[in-house]
């Protein structure tokens, strides 16, 4: 044993378990495959009149968190809710549905908020929400 191989020794590897060719590889779920879950919208920020990316970037994560803590899990279906309030009747609805619209304008206004909040001139801009 020389003084390198006493003072550094190589790591060694741990052996590795054995093969065997008869049995099946063990199936991994798609729920243990994803460390993340989707994101079940996405929200873009138009018409900002300036170019800085991370501005924008930042803008639109603080706008997500915040329709995200309004709304929690019913982001898109409170927005379906509204763009069905927007484009029929209150007779068409059901109460459900117009309260969910409701909440949808409440968060929506808060997230806006959110979002703008460090931007500066924003007069025509505005947050764009879509199912991903």
């Amino acid at each position: 044993m020389t003084q390198a191989e006493l003072f550094f020794p190589r790591p060694t590897m741990p052996p590795s378990p054995p093969f065997n060719f008869h049995e099946p590889p063990s199936a991994v779920s798609l729920e243990e495959a994803e460390d993340e879950p989707h994101d079940p919208f996405l929200a873009k920020l138009i018409g900002y009149p300036h170019s800085s990316a991370d501005a924008v970037r930042v803008a639109e994560q603080r706008f997500r968190r915040e329709l995200e803590k309004q709304l929690g899990a019913d982001v898109l279906p409170a927005m379906r809710a509204f763009q069905n309030a927007s484009e029929s009747s209150d007779t068409d609805l059901t109460k459900s549905e117009i309260a969910l619209a409701a909440r949808w304008v409440k968060a929506y206004d808060a997230a806006r908020t959110a979002g703008f909040r460090d931007l500066g001139d924003t007069d025509e801009a505005y947050f764009e929400v879509k199912a991903a």
